[in-house]
């Protein structure tokens, strides 16, 4: 359980980066409200995720799908560059976040 709790929180990540993108620093109230949210909602799953993962592995697996998540969705949804090179280096961080599941 621990470990899905881990990867939500890490989807939360992605979406609290785009909200906070999206609020104008702090000035459009939907978009801050919903960066809230998400941090908050974030930030508690890790800590419960914490409980059972070490923290190392833990850590470097929910900034992995939060940086990958967000990465991704500048270049689909925001419209910015993708290249080869930034999609295969977000794969290397992928087959790292796999590869710290699986040593776990």
């Amino acid at each position: 359980m621990a470990w899905v709790v881990l990867v939500v929180s890490g989807l939360m990540e992605t979406v609290w980066a785009i909200a906070l993108d999206r609020s104008a620093g702090f000035s459009r109230p939907l978009p801050t409200a919903v960066f809230g949210v998400a941090l908050v909602v974030s930030m508690l799953g890790l800590g419960y995720s914490l409980r059972t993962i070490p923290v190392g592995t833990g850590y470097a697996v929910w900034v992995g799908i939060g940086a990958v998540g967000t990465a991704v969705a500048g270049m689909v949804v925001l419209g910015e560059s993708a290249s080869f090179w930034k999609i295969f280096c977000l794969l290397l961080v992928v087959g790292g976040v796999v590869g710290l599941k699986y040593a776990h």
